[in-house]
């Protein structure tokens, strides 16, 4: 009788196990598979982020501690990273910019994939009245929970910087060194920044590198339509008298 209990004890909690622990690992190979796994796990983890939420870890293959639950790492605040993105423009000011519906459709269409945000938080330098670039601050699922962070870029649609603002992950906090994100640096909407494309992998991190490098391809495709655009400024990437979609660029089509 005991060992019957225990035996529906177990098979409870194994299937407990596979309802909080969300989305499949990414395909390796390229193709949209990535995109719609990577748009899943960020909607199926969202609601298992916080620290008092059991999560099951498949490549520990145990429960995630309540000390690893509750890991942060604070590195800056928004305005500290705003300095550091633009260290020499005279004045920084800050905005909120709202999409639309037809807008964020239009963003996710080019991206490739969806996202529940409609605002971000953005940080304009100036320098004379001039604008030297813009820096978003992004929210997006690493492994388990949210990775904060800013993406910085400059007036001509180029990546000059990335920084990450809070890290809640127990593994993986690389992303936040610059040996890791100079990467990033000089990336347009028309590279792929993509693991194992232009950008090195962090073993243990793949989850969080990924949700980073969509985050920065984000960024540049936001810039670049709704500030660089209606000034004249904005890039189209052309293919067969198309313009390419982020799925196509970012797979290199």
């Amino acid at each position: 009788m005991r060992d019957s209990q225990l035996t529906r004890t177990a098979l409870a909690l194994a299937v407990c196990g596979v309802l909080l622990t969300g989305a499949p690992a990414l395909a390796d190979d390229d193709g949209r598979e990535e995109h719609e796994a990577h748009e899943a796990h960020e909607e199926e983890h969202a609601e298992h982020a916080e620290p008092d939420k059991q999560i099951w870890d498949h490549e520990l293959n145990r429960w995630l501690t309540p000390e690893e639950l509750g890991h942060l790492e604070i590195y800056f605040t928004e305005e500290e990273a705003a300095k550091v993105m633009f260290p020499d423009s005279d004045a920084i000011d800050k905005s909120t910019l709202t999409l639309t519906p037809e807008q964020k459709t239009h963003i996710e269409q080019l991206i490739g994939w969806k996202f529940p945000e409609h605002e971000f938080n953005v940080y304009i330098g100036k320098t004379n009245g001039n604008i030297d670039g813009y820096a978003m601050v992004q929210n997006t699922i690493g492994k388990h929970r949210p990775i904060t962070y800013m993406v910085g870029v400059d007036a001509d649609g180029e990546c000059m910087n990335f920084e990450v603002l809070v890290y809640r992950e127990a593994r993986g906090n690389e992303i936040a060194t610059k040996r890791f994100n100079y990467q990033y640096q000089g990336k347009t909407i028309a590279d792929p920044v993509r693991i194992n494309r232009d950008i090195i992998n962090i073993t243990g991190a793949t989850m969080s590198v990924r949700s980073a490098s969509a985050g920065v391809k984000r960024v540049m495709v936001l810039v670049n339509e709704l500030y660089l655009k209606p000034l004249g400024r904005g890039a189209t990437i052309v293919a067969g008298g198309k313009e390419k979609s982020f799925l196509e660029s970012f797979l290199g089509l």
